[in-house]
């Protein structure tokens, strides 16, 4: 019988994913009120663009190297560094929380400094903390290790956003990223107490460059773990609605903070939901073909959300889409765990941290300029209608992925 608990059974895995709770919440927190506070200043629907571009351009431009470096030290050291970076961040964004008047455009420019400061910091936590979290649990319990990776990173999502609009109407944005500092502050205890070390796997003979490469190498001779990437690549890039919400809020729902906050939760609240039903239902008989269905209803729901004119129809709009990307998230991340060997456990995440993490913020960067040129409703649209066709595309160009059958029965982690 399956055991839907199986990985919280495990000590350090528990305290894991306290770490990655705390630091979703408190980087949603954050995230909702620099969108917030950017778009008021600036009322500027490309303002919102390059938030996500200063993200995002220091991450990728960092992630090759942040991925040799969760190969060569302490996984657990690194990430400590890394949130140690995210605390920083938060607390000079409350620090700049408090300039008005003429110093306003100093604010402005200083939370597109601190955003890229944090996509450094990113860069190099994502691919040691992935690496960790996949070392502490054995082959047979990774999906479902995943499943509550996921779940936990979606009820962050759900709760910072609400929680980030609460907090803003409460005790305005200086609080809420104080706020979001104590619980990277919690997010800092628990990673001090996970036991599990890891030892460097790189080859110190190798040559930086080379050993930079070997991610990319290793996924070209992979067509799935490739496709699957791929796929999730660009349709996230184009089919993300979720930069263009303040103009939503206030120019076509005619709401205010609490109507920002409940839709940046919409998404989470779907994938929260989707993630708890796939710990509990039997594992997918046809995991490809399943992730291709996923992604086409995400871009189904997301033309859906361009659409509607009630904030409730865009809530459940953007609540389908998140379900269908919780979907998509478990079946690649799964894949990566159980196709990438341990010492390049951290390289080959950071490759992928380019093709999916960046692509949130890369597509912030995509909506707001669609959105400038031709208005956010068709922004929207468009970006969904390229979702579908990217579907199409993937299908025909990666039939292995279409093979893929249970998770569990994906080659053997070498």
């Amino acid at each position: 019988m399956r055991d839907p608990w199986a990985a919280l059974r495990h000590t350090d895995y528990r305290r894991f994913l306290t770490t990655h709770f705390a630091t979703t919440l408190g980087v949603q927190i954050q995230d909702v009120i620099v969108a917030w506070q950017m778009y008021l200043d600036t009322h500027d629907p490309l303002s919102l663009g390059l938030v996500g571009l200063a993200e995002a351009l220091p991450n990728i431009a960092m992630s090759l190297l942040g991925g040799h470096v969760a190969d060569r030290m302490d996984r657990r050291k690194l990430a400590l560094i890394a949130t140690w970076v995210l605390l920083a961040c938060a607390l000079v964004l409350a620090g700049l929380a408090g300039l008005n008047g003429d110093l306003v455009r100093y604010r402005i420019i200083g939370a597109y400094s601190v955003v890229a400061i944090s996509g450094v910091a990113r860069a190099f936590l994502q691919p040691a903390r992935t690496a960790l979290a996949a070392a502490m649990i054995p082959r047979e319990m990774q999906a479902n290790a995943v499943t509550w990776r996921s779940t936990t990173w979606q009820l962050g999502a759900v709760i910072g956003p609400a929680l980030g609009g609460l907090l803003n109407a409460a005790v305005g944005p200086r609080g809420s990223y104080i706020a979001g500092g104590m619980l990277v502050v919690v997010a800092l205890l628990a990673l001090a107490a996970i036991r599990h070390r890891s030892a460097p796997v790189v080859d110190e003979s190798m040559p930086i460059r080379e050993s930079l490469t070997v991610g990319i190498r290793y996924l070209r001779s992979q067509q799935v773990l490739l496709g699957a990437m791929t796929l999730d690549l660009f349709s996230v890039l184009f089919g993300g609605a979720v930069a263009l919400l303040p103009i939503f809020v206030v120019e076509i729902l005619h709401t205010g903070a609490w109507g920002l906050g409940l839709l940046r939760a919409a998404p989470a609240v779907g994938a929260l939901s989707m993630s708890v039903a796939i710990a509990w239902l039997p594992p997918m008989r046809r995991a490809g073909r399943t992730l291709f269905y996923a992604v086409a209803a995400f871009g189904v729901f997301t033309i859906g959300f361009g659409l509607a004119r009630s904030i409730w129809l865009s809530f459940a709009c953007l609540a389908l889409s998140g379900a269908a990307d919780m979907i998509s998230v478990v079946v690649r991340s799964t894949l990566l765990q159980l196709l990438v060997p341990d010492h390049l456990m951290g390289r080959v995440t950071s490759v992928n941290a380019i093709f999916i993490g960046s692509s949130n913020e890369i597509g912030s960067f995509e909506s707001g300029v669609t959105a400038k040129l031709l208005g956010a409703v068709p922004a929207v649209l468009v970006g969904g209608a390229i979702t579908l066709g990217v579907v199409a595309v993937t299908a025909v160009a990666a039939p292995e992925l279409r093979k893929v059958g249970r998770l569990d029965d994906v080659g053997d982690r070498r």
